[in-house]
């Protein structure tokens, strides 16, 4: 990690000394009434120097338990380090926040047009101003996820493989769980990693809904970065995980093999063998009753909590292969 000196870091125009604290607006257009959106940037900073950790949230706009992580960050005062400078966007997707939807207002996902351009769509330009303005001055990105479509993550942590910077980093976050993934073309993921900026993405839980173990997993998960940083102020502890993390190498989706109503009766993050029952899909005459069963050994990473699902949805998230 590098070390910021001691003069000013200048944000979205506006200059932050060592030891202060300000709240930069990184405005971006106006709802179509005219009316402005403010979307806060929270940047606390020590005295003393040290690396620049950005906490970001809120990139598809149904993704409340990230934003819930952030602002319990900022609400508790962690996110004021004892060196070093500390980042908060709880929300980035303040249009999808507002209408309660994934994408921008135009249906785009935002976390497909990185890095974006100065006049492409609205979502563009947010991705530009992330990646130009605020991207350049931080030292390690944590970004917080949920599961959507109804769709519950276990906590866990995602990056491509074979990057010890970033498995060093997740060993001490401590979620449960790891998954490795490829970099998606167009990710805000893919282009921090293009410009040699670590990046952990955090999932947990699913879209409009806030699950308190996941909220302590991703804070938790954090201040045992800062720790490691020696960034936590001593105020704060940052304990160790309960179970040591589980690392997969490879994971598959286990869909339904009917329609119908759906209920799952594994507990998320559990250890199934081959062929226990995972849940059952009924019809709703009380004529049809199919249990689903395991394709094989694997933990469970995913459930879905749809009480209606169709044929070749996916039902359960089960990993097929650990690292070892």
């Amino acid at each position: 990690m590098t070390q910021v000196n001691d003069d000013g870091l200048t944000i979205l125009g506006q200059s932050i000394r060592p030891g202060e604290s300000k709240e930069v607006n990184f405005d971006v257009a106006n709802l179509h009434t005219s009316s402005p959106v403010n979307v806060p940037v929270i940047i606390e900073r020590s005295k003393k120097p040290g690396p620049t950790v950005l906490f970001t949230a809120g990139i598809h706009g149904d993704e409340v338990n990230g934003v819930e992580i952030v602002r319990q960050l900022i609400a508790k005062g962690i996110n004021k380090p004892k060196c070093g400078t500390i980042i908060c966007m709880p929300v980035i997707n303040i249009f999808g926040f507002i209408n309660l939807k994934r994408e921008f207002p135009d249906g785009r996902d935002l976390n497909r047009v990185f890095p974006g351009s100065t006049s492409g769509s609205l979502a563009g330009r947010v991705a530009y101003k992330l990646m130009h303005d605020i991207i350049p001055h931080v030292d390690l990105i944590i970004d917080f996820h949920t599961g959507g479509s109804g769709r519950f993550n276990a906590p866990q942590l995602r990056y491509s493989k074979e990057n010890k910077e970033l498995n060093d980093l997740a060993k001490i976050f401590g979620a449960p769980f790891v998954l490795y993934s490829k970099n998606v073309s167009k990710s805000f993921r893919t282009t921090c990693y293009k410009l040699g900026k670590p990046l952990l993405l955090f999932e947990g839980g699913k879209s409009f809904h806030i699950d308190d173990n996941v909220t302590n997993s991703g804070v938790n998960g954090s201040k045992r970065i800062l720790k490691h940083l020696g960034m936590l102020k001593t105020a704060f502890k940052a304990s160790e995980p309960k179970k040591e993390c589980v690392f997969v190498d490879e994971s598959k989706w286990q869909r339904a093999k009917y329609s119908g109503m759906f209920k799952a009766s594994i507990a998320i993050g559990s250890l199934v063998k081959k062929d226990a029952i995972l849940g059952n899909i009924t019809d709703p005459y009380g004529k049809f009753n199919y249990f689903v069963k395991a394709s094989n050994e694997g933990y469970i990473i995913n459930v879905n909590e749809s009480p209606i699902v169709y044929q070749g949805d996916a039902l359960f998230h089960i990993t097929t292969e650990l690292k070892k």
